[in-house]
Order: structure tokens, then C-alpha cells, then sequence
């Protein structure tokens, strides 16, 4: 699991995986999208929802999903989708502290994206295993390994 092309089922993620960090992508393809990974991205969602997997979501996600709507000034969807977020069950917002900070900092090396390493560090920091994105430029760190959401798509 984890690698590009592996297929990997829902069971199998919540087989390996207690908690997961889900990246903001994960939101957006369901939230502004359609087809295979909008309904990868319900199906997770409906699984964190219901309490056979646990999530996290770093607030910078927060504010990743909420940039389009905001840019738009389309209020009515941007408190829709706060609501949604803030509201989902067995969904816990982490918000930026100084140890995930440091954290962030070891996992940019090589130039890494900050909001990536920041995601990553947060799921690290709330014991998350896994880390579901469907940017093949996030990398592993220790404790956490990369679940693409288009394996869930497959």
C-alpha cells in the first residue's frame, strides 16, 4: 500500500490504519469534483463519518478548501464547507502548534511543499498511520505512510 499503482481497497486502508491524515485535495475532490475520485473521496469520508476510521486535518487544510470559495466570494458554499468540516464526525481539526512547526521543518528537506510537510507532520503528531492525499509529491515520514487517492479510486 502506499505505492504508485498498488491498488488498495477501503477495507485494507482501515485494516492498516486506526487514524488517518487526509489532505485538503481529498475535500476538494469531493466537495468541487466528479467521477472516480470524488467517489473515492465519499466513500473515505462516509467511513470517518460513520466511526470505522478516525481522521485528522491539519487547519491549514481548512484553509485550503475554503481558498476557492472565499476567491469566488461565494459565501453560502464557503460557510457550507466549514460547516461540513467542522461539523463531520470523528473528523479532529489540529491546528499548527510549535512541535508540529519543527516537525514540518525536517519534512521539507529537499524543498518539499511547507503545506505538505505541515499535513504530514500534523497527522504524525495525532498518532495518524496513514495519510491519504492524491499528490504523488508528498513523501513518507516515519510512522506515516502515503495512501494516493486514486489507489482508493481503482
Amino acid at each position: 500500500m502506499g505505492r504508485p499503482g498498488a491498488a488498495v481497497t477501503l477495507d485494507d486502508l482501515i485494516a492498516r490504519h486506526r487514524r488517518v491524515g487526509i489532505d485538503s485535495n481529498v475535500f476538494i475532490y469531493l466537495f468541487e469534483g466528479s467521477g472516480p475520485l470524488a467517489d473515492a473521496a465519499g466513500r473515505l469520508l462516509d467511513a470517518v463519518e460513520s466511526g470505522r476510521l478516525e481522521a485528522v486535518l491539519a487547519t491549514v487544510g481548512l484553509t485550503e478548501v475554503l481558498t476557492r470559495p472565499a476567491s469566488l466570494g461565494d459565501g453560502a458554499i464557503f460557510e457550507r464547507y466549514a460547516a461540513e468540516l467542522r461539523g463531520l464526525p470523528h473528523l479532529r481539526l489540529v491546528p499548527l502548534d510549535d512541535e508540529i512547526a519543527v516537525d514540518a521543518a525536517w519534512g521539507r528537506s529537499g524543498g518539499r511543499d511547507l503545506g505538505d510537510a505541515v499535513h504530514v507532520a500534523t497527522a504524525r503528531r495525532a498518532a495518524a498511520t496513514g495519510f491519504v492525499t492524491n499528490d504523488r509529491r508528498v513523501r513518507a515520514r516515519a510512522g506515516v505512510e502515503i495512501v494516493l487517492l486514486d489507489e482508493l479510486a481503482a
